[in-house]
This record gives structure tokens, C-alpha cells and sequence, in this order.
């Protein structure tokens, strides 16, 4: 999933264009101070996220960290 990025003043500033970013499939990342505070997502990912977790919960065999560091890991990736 490729994503972009928003200072939430420019969240805030020009709501309707990251919304069209989410509505295409787009992740936006907002920022405060220079530090994540949170994310749109396009629903379909948002349940995909959710499932997974909950599945590797139920296993046991979830590790957060780590799921945060392989998903950061795609996002550079696509984005070189």
C-alpha cells in the first residue's frame, strides 16, 4: 500500500484532498511535532489489519514490534 504523509495543520487545511488519497487506496500518516499520531486508512485495509492481528493473537504467535517494523520496512521499500 503506497502512503503519504500530513502535518495535521495539512490535514487539517486540505481534508478533501487526503481524503481522495484514502478513497484511492492511498494510507495517509499524520504528524504532530514532527511524531506519527495517526492514520487513514481505506476500510478494506483496515479490516485486513485487523484480522491479521487478531488472528496471530489468537495463535500466539503475534508479535506487535515486529508487525510495526515489517510494515515500515514495505512502506520504504515501494516508496524508493
Amino acid at each position: 500500500m503506497v502512503s503519504a504523509t500530513a502535518t495535521a495543520t495539512e490535514m487539517q487545511n486540505n481534508f478533501g484532498k487526503y481524503l481522495n488519497l484514502v478513497i484511492g487506496g492511498q494510507e495517509v500518516i499524520v504528524t504532530k511535532n514532527g511524531r506519527e499520531v495517526g492514520r487513514f486508512v481505506p476500510k478494506s485495509a483496515t479490516v485486513s489489519y485487523l484480522t491479521d492481528s487478531l488472528t496471530g493473537i489468537l495463535k500466539g504467535d503475534y508479535d506487535l514490534d515486529e508487525m510495526k517494523s515489517e510494515r515500515l520496512r514495505e512502506k520504504h521499500e515501494t516508496a524508493d
